[in-house]
């Protein structure tokens, strides 16, 4: 699979160094020098048979800057789950927190190193491949999932978790949406939760490109070999509530709710983030953050609340 890539810098040294950095066959890349050539360039790929992949963005421009591109972005229905990193010397916790606030959940800062530039690519495009996968089996299936009042489900892999994270997500009124923060929760309850990996250990696997085997040796070891998590569903005439639970230790989940500038710059910690402000009205952890309940409104012509947090 080719990857299509749009580069926005208003320095051409800039671009030269993202493209060298960025020589790859799996990665396309095209160019804009501002935020309004950039938004033309993918309203442009949207109507073709190649649209963007990702957004690798510069927050100081000329005309538009990065920060009002990445508004405009954020506020089209058509763009609201496109990956975007913001690359910028401003890497002050403040100006990191504006542009996580406008929807930046990958960072740069300048000047950066070509494997932390290889490293954040590929763990958004990770992330959007994970995505995809979800979306593509939600509208791949039948409406008979929405006879359903109560299910209970058990899986043990990744590729189990995205598989039914696609599935139950036809249940909803937006699957797409909908399956990408359910697949973030049943991936965490799989990485985090039944396998003990930490934030510290999935960072250092993904900057090496060692996460999808660590995760097969794991799965094969006998102490988790027998481990499972579960998906309950439930749906009422006004909602439909997802509750994830694993058989790991729990974890801290405050600190995962809402996105740290602090941890901007690291190839994985936004998921569960992504997946309270775009997928779900509320999400709630229980006992010691093993379980997690996420809820979806069913209310005809409901608008999507804003997300809410309950521990």
């Amino acid at each position: 699979m080719t990857w299509k890539i749009l580069v926005v810098d208003d320095e051409p040294f800039n671009l030269n160094i993202i493209e060298e950095f960025l020589d790859d066959p799996a990665y396309r890349l095209s160019f804009a020098v501002h935020g309004e050539e950039a938004w033309s360039a993918l309203l442009a790929a949207h109507g073709s048979e190649a649209p963007l992949d990702l957004i690798v963005l510069d927050r100081m421009m000329p005309v538009l800057d990065g920060l009002a591109l990445l508004k405009r972005i954020k506020a089209d229905e058509r763009f609201r789950t496109m990956p975007v990193i913001m690359q910028t010397a401003a890497s002050a916790p403040e100006e990191v927190r504006q542009g996580i606030e406008a929807g930046a959940y990958y960072y740069l800062t300048k000047p950066y190193q070509p494997e932390a530039l290889r490293a954040i690519v590929h763990a958004a495009l990770a992330d959007v491949a994970d995505r995809r996968l979800a979306s593509q089996i939600a509208i791949s299936h039948e409406d008979v999932l929405g006879l359903m009042r109560s299910a209970e489900f058990a899986f043990q892999s990744i590729a189990e978790a995205q598989v039914l994270a696609g599935t139950i997500a036809t249940l909803c009124p937006d699957p797409a949406v909908v399956a990408l923060g359910l697949t973030e929760l049943l991936v965490n309850a799989v990485e985090h939760g039944n396998l003990d990996i930490s934030y510290a250990e999935k960072k250092s696997l993904r900057q090496s490109e060692q996460w999808n085997g660590e995760i097969a040796r794991r799965l094969a070891l006998p102490e988790f070999s027998a481990r499972f998590a579960v998906l309950r569903v439930a749906r009422t005439e006004r909602e439909l509530v997802f509750t994830v639970e694993d058989q790991g230790a729990g974890f801290d989940w405050e600190l995962y709710v809402d996105f740290d500038p602090e941890r901007a710059f690291d190839p994985n910690g936004r998921g569960i983030a992504i997946a309270r402000q775009l997928s779900f009205s509320r999400l709630e952890y229980r006992g010691r953050g093993n379980i997690v309940a996420a809820f979806v409104s069913l209310e005809p012509g409901a608008v999507s609340p804003a997300p809410t947090f309950t521990g």
